[in-house]
């Protein structure tokens, strides 16, 4: 396994990044390396990823989600071996650190020399960078999904906090 983990600092409150991370449908927008992201269900996502005339598929499963806290996912399926956590730390009322750890298994020589490479760990940093110049330049979530995940399980929403405009089931 090839791990790789960045760190920023975002200038938004921790529940405003965390409404917008749960917008994946939005990923296109500000991440160059994500072309599509389909919701399946609650739990699953299918995405589409690509680099230059490289482009790959995934499905994913959410199999941990803790509102204002983080995401944990795994890919599913041979071809595409990862699993991933995006965890969200207030700092200060308006400041949030957003670590994102991602765990790529080697299958081939091509993946392998990416890793070495650093190429996994530069893609990560600049995708995560253009979420906090998205995230900052917005000022707040264009959506969110307030719900909680166990063991790839849904447990109920519970009741919208006041502020709250957001849909009860993901958007994005």
């Amino acid at each position: 396994m090839h791990t790789v983990q960045e760190m920023l600092e975002i200038e938004v409150p921790v529940r405003t990044a965390y409404n917008q991370w749960t917008q994946f449908k939005s990923f296109p927008r500000f991440m160059s390396t994500v072309k599509s992201v389909e919701h399946v269900r609650p739990t699953l996502t299918r995405w589409v990823i690509g680099c230059g005339p490289l482009r790959r598929e995934f499905t994913a499963e959410i199999v941990e989600q803790q509102p204002d806290s983080r995401v944990v996912w795994q890919s599913l399926g041979r071809r595409s071996c990862h699993r991933g956590e995006v965890t969200f730390r207030p700092t200060a009322p308006d400041r949030t650190a957003v670590t994102v750890r991602i765990e790529v298994e080697r299958r081939a020589v091509s993946d392998f020399v990416m890793g070495v490479s650093g190429f996994t760990r530069r893609v990560v940093r600049s995708e995560l960078t253009r979420f906090k110049e998205f995230i900052e330049g917005l000022g707040e979530e264009g959506g969110a999904w307030r719900g909680t995940i166990r063991n790839g399980h849904v447990q109920p929403v519970g009741p919208e906090p006041p502020r709250s405009r957001v849909p009860r089931w993901p958007v994005g």
